[in-house]
């Protein structure tokens, strides 16, 4: 991923509409994965609408700051292995 919040802003905005997927970290070595569309990009954050089939909760929000430090990890289209 981008080394700046500004590339990891821009990279975001390039795959807006398209399936993404989160790594997040849950605290105690937890991490949790989760997967869905980029929905939304807006000064401090960005939207992610999760698979409603598989989660209960609908949208998720992360600052360009988590995806920086690492608490994110984001795998965009482009990274991701191609469904058969």
């Amino acid at each position: 991923m981008a080394k700046t919040l500004l590339e990891i802003k821009e990279a975001l905005q390039a795959n807006v509409g398209k399936k993404v997927k989160i790594q997040a970290n849950g605290g105690r070595k937890k991490m949790i994965e989760r997967s869905g569309l980029l929905e939304g990009i807006y000064p401090a954050v960005f939207t992610v609408k999760l698979d409603r089939d598989q989660h209960s909760v609908e949208r998720l929000s992360y600052s360009y700051t988590d995806v920086l430090t690492e608490t994110v990890k984001l795998t965009l289209p482009d990274e991701l292995p191609e469904e058969a």
